[in-house]
């Protein structure tokens, strides 16, 4: 049996902590078979899941104080919610419209290498989060999800439309090659949806992402429209700057105001989760515009 280091060995604002995090992340969550060694596989499993606690609960503690001024009622935590579109880490951040009005192609494509490296899928994150959920929020989830999947035709499958924007632009993602800012936001993502302690975390990462994704779908389709790609090859992101707003006002009505009228605990947790992925966003842009911008200097 494998004996691993203790995870805390390794802080986890590194590019070797996120990428491992994130291996193991993509191997844990691919259909595999039986495996002969289980010993190992548990030893391993202990190690990383303490890894992933120990990153989630730093960045807990990055946003408890703020989270826990969120109202606790229905009415109250929707306003605060809903807010963060303006007030929340990272909203108004001028990479967009700058890729929007100025990137190159080359720029742009470095982004898209960025995001897709570090893409959860939503999706799959929806599908883990809505495990066991009260009904009226796993009804919306599952609205959410079917919405996802094309509503079962697979040319409107938003994952694939994704990946077909990655060949147009002709990216080559890779844990490797992508920074550790983008890792992080996966793997944070990924650690909330899959991890049961972090259930209502999850429902407030998930809502916040509808919320505040549509504002700069629309300028990275402007980016791309200024660039020249095609109406089919930008879909996914025209797409998403109308889509989500629907489904944010659902989320909001539908999952979280019952969520918090049913327990008001909740309510802190899904703003703590919110805000981390808040949080994490917010350092890719810094990265991302210390990348490209250096390149006009």
């Amino acid at each position: 049996m494998t004996i691993l280091p203790p995870p805390k060995a390794q802080p986890c604002y590194t590019a070797p902590f996120q990428q491992d995090l994130a291996r193991w992340n993509r191997r844990r969550l691919s259909p595999q078979f039986p495996i002969g060694d289980w010993d190992d596989h548990f030893e391993r499993e202990r190690h990383f899941r303490l890894m992933e606690t120990s990153f989630l609960e730093e960045l807990r503690g990055a946003v408890a104080e703020r989270a826990s001024h969120a109202p606790r009622t229905a009415d109250g935590f929707v306003a605060w919610f809903e807010d963060l579109c303006l007030t929340g880490p990272g909203q108004g951040d001028p990479l967009f419209p700058w890729l929007a009005q100025h990137a190159t192609f080359e720029q742009m494509r470095w982004f898209f290498e960025q995001e897709a490296a570090g893409e959860a899928g939503f999706d799959d994150l929806v599908a883990f989060t809505q495990v066991k959920l009260p009904v009226a929020a796993k009804l919306e989830l599952a609205r959410n999800y079917w919405d996802e999947m094309g509503r079962g035709n697979a040319k409107g499958m938003h994952g694939p439309m994704l990946d077909e924007l990655v060949r147009t632009l002709r990216v080559d993602p890779s844990i490797e090659n992508t920074v550790w800012e983008s890792l992080a936001l996966a793997n944070a993502m990924t650690g909330m949806a899959t991890n049961r302690h972090f259930a209502w975390h999850s429902v407030g990462v998930l809502g916040v992402i509808e919320l505040t994704a549509p504002g700069r779908s629309a300028l990275v389709a402007q980016g791309l429209r200024r660039l020249g790609l095609s109406g089919k090859e930008r879909h996914y992101f025209d797409l998403h700057a109308v889509l989500d707003v629907k489904h944010s006002e659902d989320w909001n009505r539908e999952a979280l105001r019952p969520l918090v009228e049913e327990d008001p605990r909740r309510a802190t947790a899904m703003a703590e989760g919110a805000l981390m992925r808040l949080l994490c966003g917010a350092r890719c842009f810094e990265r991302y515009r210390d990348h490209l911008w250096r390149q006009n200097v």
